[in-house]
């Protein structure tokens, strides 16, 4: 039994879970949670196999008796976003997660809790080991690297699978089964500059944005949330209009599909205006922090003196640099006509890095519409080439097209009302789900994605809700044995 969370319902997910968290497993650095996933397989006698990307496959027969049910495969992705506090000392190539309880909720010390996809990953496990689950025919499929594009589940040969329904475990709300989910894409910047001495009679500063939530670059784009870049780049082009400021570096946010927390930038400004900007920051931080009193408590923007040499950028690439990200789209493009509530197309400014002599900057379209993913992924790529930067567009993934006659649908409608005296929620995602991938390598394959509730994946807020976790684990159970037969 695991020390922290052994004595939460139901135990074997739990105690895979907290096992989970010893293994650092941030994207492309899953080796050692993989070893653990296989060593499940084997330590029971199943047929454990990799494929040439590294995704793992476990078969276990069926429960005698339900040999003529309709083969199904378990799914979910081993990797997570690793994202931290900044006060947090963590080390993402060795440091366990530290998970706790509070009240109805797990979560993380300081980091993200990994429950995205860890609790899907430590439900199939328990699944696996399970001499109490009925079930037909089974395998469980554990892919790599979801989180920076799905690249795992591209990875997936034809042929590799023989289950004909997939359960996906990867989504995050209670009572809600997922049919479709959006497909994305992701923009590439490159701003290159000519370095410069600082400028005699300047005085540099740093400028932060701190203390926002983050959040899923799907699931939270139409919350409301700060976008640290966002309000850095409005910052930045206020000081450059009224101070003709020189900029010295700008980095911000981690991870493509993440909403940036914070920003920091260096600029050189004229000694005898220092004290003018310093207070100008000040009036700034107060209308920002008004404006998103609601949804972001705790943000702060500050400036202070700072003894930074760093060279500065060239005038013109600055000012296109600025003015690019001061003018590029964020946040939710358009709803859906078709489904209440669902976000159809939108896109996330995510990363901006300085490195040397250039200015990275990333962001992440979605849409469920493919025209429309390209066409919000082109107008991102219009701005930035009249702001003379570099930019390339990845092929994206593909999105999943709802089928509301799905007949694993079906069942899993009938055993939630039965279970629990109500009828679930049958929704679309706007996010990336493995699913829409797999679908392409397996068009005849029946697919459904549910799992229990988690909020603010992607960032240190994370948390699962443990209540949900007991209902997601009898639903999974229920299902199972109520599979069609073959």
């Amino acid at each position: 039994m695991g020390n922290i969370l052994g004595h939460l319902k139901p135990e074997a997910v739990w105690n895979h879970f907290e096992e989970i968290c010893k293994y650092p497993r941030p994207s492309r650095k899953e080796e050692r949670i993989a070893g653990y996933v296989m060593s499940v397989g084997k330590r029971n006698n199943f047929e454990t196999l990799k494929d040439e990307f590294g995704n793992i496959l476990i078969r276990k027969p069926a429960t005698p008796g339900k040999e003529n049910l309709t083969p199904v495969v378990l799914q979910g992705h081993l990797d997570m976003v690793a994202e931290k506090n900044n006060d947090v000392q963590h080390d993402w190539n060795k440091d366990p997660i530290s998970p706790y309880v509070d009240g109805d909720w797990v979560k993380a010390q300081g980091t993200t809790l990994g429950s995205d996809n860890g609790i899907g990953i430590a439900a199939a496990l328990a699944v696996i080991e399970s001499k109490e689950v009925e079930h037909g025919p089974l395998e469980a499929l554990f892919t790599l690297d979801e989180e920076t594009g799905l690249f795992g589940a591209q990875a997936l040969k034809p042929g590799w699978l023989k289950a004909k329904i997939l359960l996906n475990l990867d989504s995050e709300e209670d009572g809600a089964l997922y049919i479709g989910c959006a497909g994305g894409q992701n923009t590439y910047v490159k701003f290159k500059f000519n370095p410069a001495d600082a400028p005699t009679n300047t005085t540099a500063l740093e400028l932060k944005v701190i203390g926002l939530k983050g959040g899923h670059s799907g699931l939270d784009i139409n919350t409301g949330k700060g976008n640290a870049i966002k309000i850095m780049a409005r910052l930045l082009h206020e000081l450059n209009y009224k101070f003709g400021i020189r900029l010295a570096s700008i980095n911000g946010g981690s991870k493509h599909n993440a909403i940036p927390r914070e920003c920091l930038s260096i600029i050189r400004v004229a000694t005898k205006q220092s004290a003018e900007v310093l207070a100008y920051v000040e009036e700034y931080n107060k209308i920002v922090k008004f404006e998103l009193a609601t949804v972001e408590p705790n943000l702060n923007v500050a400036a202070s003196e700072t003894k930074s040499r760093a060279k500065v950028f060239d005038k013109p690439t600055a000012t296109n640099l600025i003015n690019s990200l001061y003018t590029v789209q964020n946040g939710v493009i358009k709803m859906s006509a078709d489904i209440e509530g669902l976000v159809e197309t939108s896109t996330n400014l995510a990363v901006v890095s300085t490195k040397g002599k250039t200015v990275d900057v990333i962001l992440s379209q979605r849409s469920s519409v493919e025209s429309e993913k390209n066409d919000i992924s082109n107008s991102i790529s219009a701005l930035f080439k009249l702001a003379k930067a570099d930019v390339k567009q990845s092929d994206g993934y593909p999105g999943w097209n709802p089928n509301i006659k799905s007949p694993v649908l079906g069942v899993l409608k009938k055993v939630y009302s039965d279970l629990y005296g109500t009828a679930p929620e049958v929704k679309a995602i706007h996010a990336g789900l493995e699913c829409g991938i797999i679908n392409e390598r397996y068009p005849e394959m029946d697919m459904i994605s549910f799992g229990p509730t988690i909020i603010g994946a992607h960032s240190p807020d994370e948390r699962v809700q443990i209540s949900t976790v007991e209902k997601f684990w009898n639903l999974l159970n229920n299902v199972l044995k109520n599979i069609p037969q073959n």
